[in-house]
């Protein structure tokens, strides 16, 4: 498969469509390194995800050079937290089938607005 075909592949998630404005969303916050929108699916009160403009498929495949990137996104989960009223919240990255990942484009769960217990699930 061409690189270009597996940029494509990567890109080919409901998030990538989401970015390339196929799906609308219930968008709380974007800059030009990420996009930070309502679950449509809320597991609490507050429920956002924040996702990089750039497709990472999951966490371990990050390489150093994402460094920069994947710390944008804490600091954007944590304004959204703010920002949507939480005093605390939950950040909750999935990475791989086994941990519960359903999208495979990497995205920070943004949780709160009710008590949440421990450990999960």
């Amino acid at each position: 498969m061409a690189a270009s075909d597996q940029l494509q592949d990567r890109n080919d998630t409901i998030f990538g469509r989401i970015l390339r404005g196929e799906i609308p969303c219930d968008q709380v916050y974007s800059d030009e390194h990420c996009l930070a929108f309502r679950d449509v699916a809320p597991q609490a009160p507050v429920h956002v995800l924040v996702i990089p403009r750039r497709p990472i498929t999951r966490l371990d495949e990050a390489g150093p050079d994402q460094a920069p990137l994947l710390g944008h996104l804490l600091l954007v989960a944590a304004q959204v937290a703010r920002q949507e009223g939480l005093s605390g919240f939950r950040t909750v990255i999935n990475s791989g089938v086994e941990a519960g990942q359903s999208v495979f484009h990497l995205h920070v769960h943004v949780i709160g607005g009710r008590p949440l217990a421990w450990p999960p699930g």
